[in-house]
């Protein structure tokens, strides 16, 4: 985890790729919120649609790179939480400053970490 998340907090540097991940992530959570207290189970199916589709539009029109989200789902989606849990607590630019400029994989292999 912690070498895919090195990974991943080098695609999101743009702190604009970061705001809207953060928008994205709170806007997928704030959906399945009302689908369980009102009972529109239709958030739920915007959910996905809001937060992943503002994260991948950071990623097209800000940072200008894919989406890790293409070829490793479910450690991006973990990561995307860990990186909105740290910017929540205020926590992600110490984060950055504590990952530095070490070199990172352009693209990480799961194959390389079995």
């Amino acid at each position: 985890m912690e070498e895919f998340w090195a990974f991943y907090v080098s695609q999101h540097s743009n702190p604009w790729t970061r705001r809207w991940h953060f928008i994205g992530t709170l806007s997928g959570l704030l959906c399945v919120l009302f689908a369980a207290v009102s009972g529109v189970w239709a958030f739920v199916v915007a959910s996905p649609l809001l937060g992943y589709g503002l994260a991948w539009y950071s990623h097209f029109f800000v940072e200008g790179n894919v989406p890790a989200t293409f070829g490793h789902p479910f450690w991006s989606l973990l990561c995307d939480f860990r990186m909105f849990g740290l910017m929540l607590t205020g926590n992600m630019d110490k984060e950055i400053k504590r990952l530095g400029k070490r070199p990172v994989l352009q693209e990480f292999h799961t194959e390389d970490n079995e």
